[in-house]
């Protein structure tokens, strides 16, 4: 009998007949149900994100310390104290820089220019030579003048003597008394032309005088606007030159009426006002000097009142005709309690700022009084003291009662519940295979935990 062969099983897998009917396309119902389930999703996922955007704060004056919703995430924020410090109230304005006096020389007498003694741009002195015309014509004028009054004078020491013989004889009966009388007025006839010759020598005398030309002011010299040769005189629109007054000069500027009355009763007082007149970027400060006079009337154009400082300008930085900024000190105020700008915030119910709870982490909405301010600080007059930590950034973000993180404050979350040690962003969980193990590695891995 032949051995009976067995032959293995042959496991075949077992193929599921498709179905040769089409597929039934979903109802309309269940599209509608769809629908509003997907709805649904989109209006609670964009709920969540508003929630977590938006936190809610206002429960905060009852949860204290919370800072407004629990769990809610702290605002990381900048803060600065309020200092007791000194305002200067400071007013600003656009000024021209004025020479206290502007002399244009001209010569007094007509003549011919023999020397020029100043370079152009040169600073003068009052009576220092300038210029000479040819003097020959007048020295010649005051010889003729000195002539005429000596013989003036000479007729009328004979006409007095002739008076005195005259009133001898008048005293001896021996002279009618018309001569002595026609004798004693052609001796005043003959003072009154001695007066007058005296007068046509210091004529002469003068302008000879003038064929000097001397500086009248002490300034700077202009450009020159006549050469040696030239016939000059009186009445020469140019002249020869235009001193301008450089040291001390003066700022003119506009002043608002509305602050017009103040400065009044200042320089009423005599209280002395420093004024600082920077250059066209405010870079930089050209001079310091002290406040002068005001206007008597105001501008109706403008609305504005002129008025004028004055400076010493040793530096001569200050230049005619120069625009300038002008910074203006009417007053100081001692201890007053200051923040930052971006401290104080505007709301519909007035100022206020965020007052920091150092030891519990959290804020508070306080309503502040502002009064006179500078360039970056503002003053407190009411609702703040000073020593005060206040917001300065990060306050959009806030409400009364939030948690804040301040600057210098270790940031939470930073190890586990239970002290373990922190993992690396992206580091696989315990018992999972790398994320760069080779195929064998995870095959390995896999039977392993199979048999397991």
């Amino acid at each position: 009998m032949d051995p009976q062969v067995t032959t293995p099983p042959i496991h075949a897998k077992t193929v599921p007949e498709q179905s040769t009917q089409p597929a039934k396309r979903p109802g309309r119902r269940a599209r509608i149900v769809g629908g509003l389930l997907a709805m649904l999703a989109l209006g609670g996922t964009g709920w969540l994100a508003w929630r977590l955007t938006h936190p809610d704060t206002s429960a905060g004056t009852t949860a204290g310390a919370a800072g407004g919703r629990r769990g809610a995430p702290a605002t990381t924020v900048g803060v600065a104290t309020a200092e007791s410090t000194s305002i200067p109230i400071i007013l600003e304005a656009l000024g021209t820089v004025t020479p206290q006096a502007t002399v244009k020389v001209r010569p007094q007498v007509s003549g011919v220019m023999e020397k020029v003694l100043f370079k152009e741009g040169q600073m003068v002195r009052a009576g220092e030579l300038m210029a000479t015309i040819d003097p020959r014509q007048f020295e010649l004028a005051l010889m003729q003048a000195s002539g005429q009054r000596q013989q003036g004078e000479a007729q009328l020491a004979s006409a007095r003597i002739t008076l005195a013989r005259f009133r001898t004889l008048l005293g001896q009966d021996s002279i009618a008394r018309q001569e002595v009388d026609t004798q004693d007025a052609l001796v005043k006839q003959l003072e009154g032309t001695v007066v007058i010759d005296k007068a046509n020598e210091g004529t002469a005398r003068l302008n000879l005088g003038y064929a000097r030309v001397v500086a009248p002011i002490s300034g700077r010299v202009g450009l020159r606007t006549v050469d040696v040769g030239n016939i000059v005189s009186s009445s020469d629109a140019s002249g020869i030159a235009v001193i301008t007054q450089l040291s001390p000069i003066d700022v003119v500027f506009a002043v608002p009426q509305d602050q017009a009355g103040e400065l009044q009763q200042a320089a009423a007082l005599g209280t002395a006002m420093k004024v600082t007149a920077l250059d066209r970027t405010r870079a930089s400060a050209l001079d310091s000097g002290m406040f002068a006079s005001l206007d008597n009337q105001v501008d109706t154009t403008t609305g504005t009142v002129k008025a004028k400082a004055r400076f010493a300008n040793r530096q001569l930085a200050l230049f005619p005709s120069q625009f300038v900024n002008v910074r203006l000190e009417l007053r100081t105020i001692d201890n007053a309690v200051t923040v930052p700008v971006a401290a104080l915030r505007h709301g519909n119910a007035g100022d206020y700022v965020y007052v920091v709870n150092a030891s519990e982490r959290t804020v508070s909405l306080r309503k502040v009084e502002r009064g006179q301010a500078t360039a970056d600080r503002v003053q407190i007059t009411a609702g703040l003291k000073a020593g005060e930590q206040v917001i300065t950034e990060g306050a959009d973000r806030l409400k009364d009662g939030a948690s804040v993180v301040l600057p210098g404050d270790s940031p939470k979350g930073m190890s586990g519940a239970g002290g373990g040690k922190r993992k690396r962003p992206g580091a696989p969980a315990d018992g999972a295979p790398a994320a760069g193990a080779s195929s064998p590695q995870r095959h390995r891995r896999a039977s392993q935990a199979e048999g397991a």
